[in-house]
């Protein structure tokens, strides 16, 4: 039934007439300048065959920042149907980056705390790009984070109480960063790790965002987290999440938990899968697959999860009946990609949609301000 994957608080949560699918992406692409937003429509309403939209050349390009974006993700508000785009900040292949500042260390202690977001209310045209610093706390203050990476988020109807002045509903937001103690401004401890972090916001701005805390912590690296919902039998909400460790067993497993607040520390996870999609490396290697995609179908009861092959492979599927038996490979003739696609996200969408999608190909976003544009 579709209800059952119509999940309330939701990433992938369907329109009331479900039809096609988004993916947003960016490419992998040491010898020219790709990191930048692209996007693919679905074959009519099935998420198993994708087509770039504007011939394959990006929709977005952000003049923030490092000018780089990287591991996009689409969400939508539920009550108002804003989409919003949120992404990275980070540009690996800039040659004009001082050698000694240009590697993952030096980025993962001192990059960008910013994500870049833009959002649109019709999916074709796109406002200018605006930063959100995941380091703002409540208070004013700002916790002591390496950089930001991988954002995603789930709309929480309920996140705030009864009589809060901008409604109940919130985004709570999860990505990857080091932590640091507070005391540490120049991050020089030696024994920071990857964890996955979240906060709370109604828009994607520093006005409404709080830093909330840490959501996962393995005591070693972990990265690259990507949840989905599903309506119980019972009524309850399951969240369902597949995470990378990038510890001394690097591999990516899945986990779940029916705790209404899944973000607070004393929710309960129970692992139900690891070494997710090692199949699809050439060597067996666990741990080279990142960057996975949850979603799920608004048709029939079918969950897929998208996993990067790295480092320039790109997406390969994984799909399940039932996500609490874990998920298997799709192994398909009809499964249609774009070489290189990577670490991004799905947004199911209505026919409307899909039908203004399809007619402007991308190209109305690039026509609407700082997009297409080299800023090299």
């Amino acid at each position: 039934m579709v209800a059952t994957n119509r999940q309330r608080g939701c990433s992938t949560i369907a329109p009331a007439d479900p039809y096609g699918y988004l993916l947003i992406h960016f490419l992998e692409d040491s010898d020219g300048y790709a990191e930048r937003i692209y996007l693919d429509l679905s074959e009519g309403d099935d998420p198993e065959r994708w087509h770039t939209l504007n011939a394959g050349a990006p929709i977005l390009t952000s003049p923030l920042g490092t000018t780089g974006v990287r591991d996009p993700y689409l969400v939508r508000n539920p009550e108002t149907g804003r989409v919003y785009i949120l992404a990275t900040d980070l540009r690996v292949y800039d040659p004009d980056t001082d050698s000694d500042t240009r590697n993952w260390k030096y980025w993962s202690h001192h990059g960008s705390t910013n994500l870049i977001i833009w959002h649109s209310d019709d999916l074709v045209h796109w406002s200018e790009p605006h930063m959100l610093d995941v380091s703002l706390r409540s208070d004013g203050t700002h916790a002591q984070l390496g950089m930001a990476w991988a954002p995603e988020a789930l709309w929480v109807s309920d996140y705030y109480p009864e009589g809060h002045p901008g409604g109940r509903g919130a985004f709570v937001l999860y990505w990857s960063s080091t932590l640091f103690a507070d005391d540490d401004i120049d991050h020089t401890d030696p024994g920071v790790y990857d964890r996955i972090l979240w906060g709370a916001t109604t828009d994607f701005t520093d006005s409404t965002f709080a830093f909330g805390g840490v959501l996962i912590d393995r005591g070693h690296p972990t990265i690259d987290t990507t949840m989905v919902q599903r309506v119980m039998p019972d009524g309850h909400l399951r969240t369902y999440r597949a995470t990378k460790d990038n510890g001394p067993q690097s591999n990516i497993w899945l986990d779940a938990t029916d705790s209404e607040h899944w973000w607070e520390p004393d929710a309960v996870w129970t692992v139900l899968q690891e070494r997710i999609g090692a199949g699809w490396v050439e060597n067996g290697n666990p741990g080279g697959v990142e960057g996975p995609a949850l979603f799920a179908s608004h048709s029939e009861e079918r969950w897929y999860l998208y996993v990067d092959v790295i480092p320039t492979i790109g997406y390969r599927p994984m799909v399940s009946a039932d996500p609490d038996q874990g998920f298997d490979y799709l192994r398909s003739d009809r499964f249609r990609m774009a070489p290189h696609t990577k670490h991004g996200g799905v947004l199911s969408l209505s026919r409307e949609e899909y039908e203004r999608l399809r007619a402007a190909d991308g190209t109305i976003g690039i026509a609407a301000g700082t997009q297409g544009r080299d800023v090299d």
